[in-house]
């Protein structure tokens, strides 16, 4: 099927009626990018990111805009005439807002393309000695005979090209030695939990304050032939939700913990209630310029740091409880 993409140029101060009058329209799904939005997302959200990557940074500065898709059939043409005359019927109304130019520009789609074509952007990808992440949809070719890590990318961080994610997945090759507890924090796609169960794990917690990411990680360990004897996804927070921590309970082998470093500072202090007397905590996702803040956290919360990595500018910190 072809589809017509359709963009309206406007501005932050009116994105809102312009998308309240779409609507009214009838159309009811549409994407908004607006450079205010993104900035007011991330300033709402400081406490889970470090970093905004400069390219979509770029991408979004002076950017206010609405996308919608039509089918593209014999009505194609009158529909957007009328929304036309619909936004300059809007412009007339507000003569106080600026618009902007309110131009509407055009494009042809075809349904595999905004459909299917991010999926070219996901192929195999080695992480360690022993492990493949493998995109579900894939059925590559595996000469080494690595274990595969079958995920359904989706939306939720955990694809494994991240650097803090490979750190961890290697930490755990190293690691796991075959059946222990496993509990991860901040857990996403679920792949730092599927790996560790891949690996020989016997149970594994995802835990995530995110309610979508307990779906897709169910979804991702049922591709992987993992289920609920096995592997359990819950949404909470552990930091703030005392009645979070004693339902997770604790004896847990390893505890992983792939966020931020503003998130692994106070969580530091509830860690060692979760492990073993030998357990250990690995975590990642803290950029070079906060690793000895992070360790300083972990060593105040009672535990020694036995080992460390760095990729790029990220790091990954290894402890264990220091009595």
């Amino acid at each position: 099927m072809q589809w017509i993409e359709v963009t309206v140029k406007t501005t932050s101060a009116a994105i809102e009626l312009v998308a309240e009058r779409l609507t009214v329209l009838g159309f009811d799904s549409f994407i908004i990018d607006d450079q205010e939005e993104f900035h007011e997302f991330l300033d709402q959200n400081r406490q889970y990111w470090d970093y905004v990557d400069e390219e979509l940074e770029r991408q979004m500065t002076g950017l206010s805009q609405i996308r919608l898709y039509l089918e593209d059939g014999p009505a194609a043409p009158e529909t957007v005439s009328q929304l036309r005359d619909q936004l300059s019927a809007l412009r007339a109304q507000y003569p106080g807002v600026d618009f902007g130019t309110l131009e509407v520009a055009l494009a042809n789609v075809r349904d595999e393309d905004w459909e299917n074509s991010w999926k070219q952007y996901y192929q195999p990808l080695p992480i360690g000695e022993r492990l493949l992440v493998v995109p579900q949809w894939l059925s590559p070719e595996n000469p080494e005979h690595r274990i595969p890590v079958l995920l359904d990318p989706g939306m939720i961080f955990g694809t494994g090209a991240h650097a803090s994610t490979q750190m961890c997945m290697r930490e755990l090759e190293r690691t796991i030695r075959g059946g222990e507890r496993v509990l991860d924090l901040g857990s996403g796609s679920g792949i730092l939990s599927i790996t560790a169960l891949l690996l020989g794990a016997k149970t594994a917690v995802g835990v995530d304050i995110d309610p979508k990411a307990e779906d897709i990680a169910r979804e991702n360990a049922a591709i992987n032939a993992l289920y609920a004897d096995r592997f359990t996804a819950v949404t909470g927070d552990v930091i703030g939700d005392r009645a979070m921590m004693e339902r997770l309970g604790d004896g847990y082998d390893i505890v992983l913990a792939n966020i931020v470093a503003d998130v692994i500072i106070p969580l530091s202090p509830v860690v060692p209630h979760f492990l073993t007397k030998e357990g250990v905590f690995i975590c990642s996702g803290i950029l070079d310029t906060r690793f000895d803040e992070v360790s300083a956290a972990i060593e105040r919360a009672g535990m020694r740091i036995v080992s460390s990595d760095r990729q790029e500018d990220w790091r990954r910190i290894t402890a264990m409880r220091a009595e």
